[in-house]
């Protein structure tokens, strides 16, 4: 096999943002546009409240100043904007309530939809990874570690919600209120708002190191995490061979190896993360204090003050406390805001690594499939022909279209032909030279070697689970590259040394093997493996709840499920990698007269270790080092004294 490989990033690719963004945009783009038109709404309302409470202040000064009022009397409040309106504090603060209302409606509504936009696109997200995951070809999880897949649907699509529920509504939030902000303060004063621009460099400066290190450490506690949770999952899997060999304090030293990686990348990470919200409030605070200092020399020394609506000297004492409250209240919305940004910098590094990761998934090559032979249910006539049908039958044709349009059936017999096969795994080093092997209808052939001769791959070669480096396949005299890898598979049952149950009951896990087989039928095909009676057995019959990849049963009646599975296929050819090799002797031979019913009129492939079981075979294959060195039957290769009877008969431990 193939080595494992483990992909970690640290980076996000380009192009990650705009591409999540035109995502978002494709599947909703209304709630994204009523989300916006909220957000602006509730930005404006907040800076609103801030110019209001300005006016505010200006008409309390100016009516003591005059003698008036201020909740009863009309008179003229000069604005920070360069011209007076007739108004009082009353109507003021009716505007003011208003405005916060609106504000309230539009923060809920654009949180609420978010909110809706965020879980919608997490479910549709995963769901084309899932989808996509099943079309990609076996190499693909040959070559990742499992580990990092599930790690995906995790920890990195949790970075994703992170980033469109939070950091994405921030970065747009913090984007409106500076520039309302910025304006605002120009029409108060230019000059206190260089003070302000040269705190905003010292805040985008703290950002990108403070920031930068905080991200960094963020996506490296992430991959910590991957491989922490990875340790867990295995030694959980394994706690049974841990003990065994008493392994537990190795176990103990590795875990805290990961452990104390994952303890440090999250202590930095947080560190740097926690420390940035302090050090921009106290740069904002400094800023508060520079903008009022500056507000006052203006006023006391009778400086001209610079706005964008004049140069002028401000001798009002309501229009210097109108001024100040305004141009230091948005100080305060400026800072905070940016400091909330800042916050988010974590979370948009991470999730734009984690949805880097997660499109890395999604833009693997699917599995090749350029076939256009398909398998079909055929009925007989009496007259010896046939024709196609929709009812599952017992008999199967080749369907395919000549390039003339001519439409051609082909029946379906079991004729397996590998003409000089040649693969590599790495494209570098060959694992099977020269392969030749002919199965005649009904022939059962085995494949015997040892350990890592090519067995296994053989037979992932007629599932075109790999594609060849050279030569040919052939099914029925079709080349196997012409038919659609689906109908090729149905055609083949399988049964593999390493037994997969899924969370469900008994009969549905029969019912794997062929999904539209009635009770009936799986029934059937646990009787022919032997696997009736344990299954009655147990609390609920066909009906038993399996859990956790069938821990509630023993090995063998693992494998016999897995044999009833492969039954219910009803395939015509059969591939049986180590059928029995988890059933005792005596349970061995029960089972065989059920596989010989099994096998019985089929094409069959079997490897196994056990050479008591492949003695009937038509044929035996005996593999070394990816070459067939001796073929024949069990008689022919006794007689020859080859490397066949020194396996059958022990002779290698006598050398």
């Amino acid at each position: 096999m193939p080595p494992v490989r483990i992909k970690e990033r640290s980076k996000a690719k380009k192009g990650t943002l705009k591409r999540i963004l035109k995502m978002l945009f494709k599947l909703y783009p209304s709630k994204l546009i009523i989300s916006l038109i909220c957000l602006i709404f509730n930005v404006v309302g907040n800076l609103c409240s801030s110019i209001f409470v300005a006016l505010v202040t200006t008409s309390l000064t100016t009516a003591g100043y005059l003698g008036l009022n201020p909740f009863v009397d009309v008179y003229p409040t000069q604005t920070i904007f360069g011209f007076s309106v007739n108004t009082n504090v009353s109507y003021l603060l009716i505007i003011l309530g208003v405005v916060y209302v609106v504000g309230i409606f539009a923060s809920w509504t654009w949180n609420r939809t978010m909110a809706i936009v965020t879980q919608n696109f997490l479910n549709y997200f995963r769901k084309a990874m899932f989808s996509h995951m099943e079309e990609l070809p076996i190499k693909y999880f040959d070559t990742h570690a499992h580990g990092a897949i599930m790690s995906l649907y995790t920890n990195d699509i949790d970075t994703i919600r992170q980033f469109i529920s939070q950091a994405l509504p921030s970065l747009i939030q913090t984007g409106l209120t500076v520039i309302f902000c910025f304006v605002t303060m120009l029409t108060a004063s230019i000059w206190m708002t260089l003070v302000v621009v040269v705190g905003f460099i010292l805040m985008l400066m703290v950002t990108k190191v403070v920031g930068g290190n905080a991200g960094k450490y963020f996506v490296k506690q992430q991959a910590s995490l991957a491989k922490v949770e990875g340790m867990i999952e295995e030694s959980i899997n394994g706690l049974k061979v841990i003990k065994v060999f008493c392994h537990e304090e190795k176990s103990v030293e590795e875990f805290k190896e990961l452990n104390n990686e994952f303890k440090y990348n999250s202590t930095q990470a947080n560190i740097h993360g926690n420390i940035m919200m302090p050090i921009m409030a106290n740069i904002g605070n400094f800023l508060y204090i520079l903008c009022a200092l500056m507000g006052a020399f203006i006023y006391v020394f009778g400086w001209k003050n610079l706005s964008l609506s004049g140069f002028a000297v401000i001798d009002n004492p309501g229009t210097f406390a109108g001024m100040i409250a305004l141009f230091l209240m948005q100080s305060r919305v400026f800072s905070n805001n940016f400091n909330q940004f800042a916050q988010q910098v974590t979370f948009i590094v991470m999730g734009m690594a984690g949805a880097s990761r997660c499109l890395d998934l999604i833009d693997e090559e699917k599995e090749k499939d350029e076939g256009y032979v398909y398998l079909c249910n055929i009925i007989r006539h009496d007259d010896g022909t046939f024709e196609e049908t929709s009812e599952h039958t017992h008999d199967y044709a080749w369907k395919y279209r000549h390039k003339d349009g001519h439409l051609e059936y082909r029946e379906l017999k079991g004729d397996i032909l590998l003409d000089n096969v040649d693969f590599s795994y790495d494209g570098k080093k060959l694992v099977l030279q020269g392969i030749n092997i002919y199965a005649h209808p009904g022939q059962q052939i085995a494949l015997v070697g040892a350990t890592g001769a090519g067995k296994t791959t053989i037979t992932n070669l007629i599932n075109r689970f790999y594609d060849l480096a050279d030569g040919k396949v052939r099914y029925d005299g079709i080349n196997i590259n012409k038919i659609k890898k689906a109908d090729l598979r149905k055609s083949l049952g399988i049964v593999l040394q390493d037994t997969n149950l899924f969370t469900g009951t008994v009969m549905e896990n029969i019912r794997y093997g062929r999904l539209e087989a009635s009770d009936e039928e799986c029934i059937k095909a646990a009787q022919i493996a032997n696997a009736h009676d344990f299954i009655m057995r147990l609390p609920d019959g066909y009906n038993t709840m399996l859990t956790g990849d069938g821990a509630n049963l023993s090995q063998g009646q693992r494998q016999l499920l897995s044999i009833a599975r492969a039954a219910v296929a009803d395939a015509p050819v059969m591939i049986l990698d180590e059928a029995t090799s988890s059933i005792d002797t005596r349970t061995e031979k029960i089972v065989q007269k059920g596989m010989d019913q099994l096998m019985e009129g089929r094409t069959v492939f079997v490897i196994a270790h056990r050479l008591s079981t492949v003695q009937n075979s038509d044929a035996i294959m005996v593999l070394d080092h990816g070459k067939i060195i001796e073929r024949g039957s069990h008689d022919d290769l006794i007689k020859q004294k080859g490397v066949y009877y020194k396996l059958y008969t022990g002779a290698f431990e006598l050398e």
